[in-house]
């Protein structure tokens, strides 16, 4: 080969070598960047994973059983507690005096003279000031003389009975507790939440010597009578136009079991069950209920077959409030279609008869274009799957006169059994969980007709027969 051709080889070599390295070169540096990319796709996930998990932290901490009502770590300068001063910040109230006779009058008459000058002091008015307050803590005794005999016929043993009794028992169980301490007792702990122990402190503060033992026999007697009462409000219930269902977590000999409840505008009952299906839903609510069922999202209420339903709006609000929140901005637009379908539906109730059925026919389409289109995120997917399986419950009470439009009733019922769940956490027994039932119910329901409990409960203790026990409904 000439030299001339052998240079040009050598050249062109050359130059495809150093090609060759600056491509290699440049190959490195992308697989590098590429490898950076990738280290760095890889923080941001498991930033973004964290950053979730915070943000869900965050949201369940407001529902959190062991602080329900915190709101967060104190701030560096607090407000100054309690009400501003003047008059723009509402009405400033006052105890007023006492309307009807005073029991005890007593006098402050002025000092003699000055404590300050030793001078001469000159009345000029005199002036008032009422306190009332409990009675002395003495409890009251009361020896009942009752006549016991026979029949000369029969043979038979009779007694007598006064009406301020509440038991026949004579001997070892002839002393007990009376009436107004009974209901007193009851109404503490079934009531107000206040332990057994508790309730135990508190009588013997008012003078009344009871163990905490014996509470909870006092509770098992009473909840027994009062059977028939109970039966009385689940029987009520079931003929009802309206029942607002709902249950909660709760313990029975620290065994994971359901705390139930059915109510409406004149009654409650309450139901401790070991599930949370629809065989523990129709021991109280039958499955032949034929009313309105405003319930949440819960499946077994579905099963319900011939009863009609009305969905929780609360509960769908707050997840579509939750999905706009938390979406990416291209998928916002299905939850706040929903949320403004289901404000349209709540602004018609103020609207006639008429009117409000040519609204839900209206929503209701709205509803299924909705769900016809459908939607590429998930989350919105699963928001259309429900409001598909409630298409039938949307619109309710629009359609049907007296009909709520969330199951507030049922969330009102069940928070005094949660507070009570966090004070002393459920029932040890079986029997108590039944006893729990049974007097939640009858307070309620007696609260709801507008009686005062106590008495009530106090004319049920001294009721001598079922037959003859006191009307709960007017």
């Amino acid at each position: 080969m000439p030299a001339n051709g052998r240079d040009e080889a050598v050249g062109e070599r050359e130059d495809l070598l150093r090609a060759m390295a600056s491509l290699s070169a440049e190959v490195s540096e992308l697989r590098a960047a590429l490898a950076r990319a990738e280290q760095r796709g890889i923080e941001r996930d498991a930033r973004i994973a964290e950053l979730e998990a915070l943000l869900e932290a965050s949201r369940r901490s407001g529902k959190r059983q062991a602080a329900p009502f915190s709101k967060g770590d104190p701030t560096g300068e607090p407000k100054r507690p309690g009400r501003k001063s003047g008059e723009s910040h509402g009405r400033h109230g006052h105890r007023f005096a006492p309307v009807g006779p005073i029991d005890r009058e007593l006098e402050a008459p002025l000092p003699t003279c000055c404590p300050h000058c030793g001078g001469e002091v000159e009345l000029e008015r005199v002036a008032e000031q009422y306190q009332t307050d409990l009675p002395p803590g003495r409890p009251t005794t009361t020896r009942f003389k009752i006549g016991v005999g026979r029949c000369k016929s029969c043979r038979r043993r009779l007694q007598g009975r006064h009406p301020e009794q509440t038991s026949d028992a004579l001997g070892a169980a002839g002393s007990g507790l009376g009436p107004l301490a009974r209901s007193f007792a009851i109404f503490l702990h079934y009531s107000l939440g206040l332990s057994f122990a508790k309730s135990a402190a508190l009588l013997g503060h008012l003078g009344l010597a009871v163990t905490a033992g014996a509470l909870p026999q006092i509770a098992s007697s009473t909840s027994t009578a009062l059977v028939p009462v109970r039966n009385e409000i689940v029987a009520r219930l079931n003929d009802a136009a309206m029942v607002v269902p709902d249950e909660t977590g709760w313990r029975v000999a620290a065994r994971s079991w359901w705390l139930w409840t059915a109510t409406n505008h004149e009654a409650t009952a309450y139901w401790i069950a070991e599930g949370r299906g629809y065989e523990q839903a129709c021991q109280v609510i039958s499955p032949e209920f034929s009313g309105v069922l405003v319930r949440d999202g819960w499946g077994p209420y579905r099963l319900y077959k011939k009863a009609t339903a009305q969905t929780c709006y609360a509960h769908v609000i707050r997840r579509c409030e939750k999905l706009y929140a938390d979406l990416p901005r291209w998928a916002r637009s299905t939850p706040r279609l929903v949320h403004e379908i289901l404000y349209e539906a709540l602004e018609a109730r103020e609207l006639g008869a008429c009117d409000r059925a040519e609204v839900a026919a209206d929503l209701a389409e709205r509803v299924e274009l909705l769900i016809a289109d459908g939607d590429a995120h998930p989350e919105n997917r699963k928001l259309l799957k429900h409001l598909a399986n409630e298409r039938e419950a949307l619109f309710t009470f629009l359609t049907h006169d007296g009909i709520d439009a969330t199951n507030w009733r049922a969330e009102g019922a069940i928070r005094p059994a949660v507070v009570n769940r966090k004070v002393w956490g459920g029932n040890r027994t079986e029997p108590g969980a039944r006893t729990q039932e049974v007097l939640m119910s009858v307070l309620r329901t007696a609260a709801q007709q507008g009686h005062d409990v106590i008495e009530y409960l106090v004319r049920c203790a001294r009721a001598p027969t079922a037959a003859e026990l006191p009307a709960l409904f007017a």
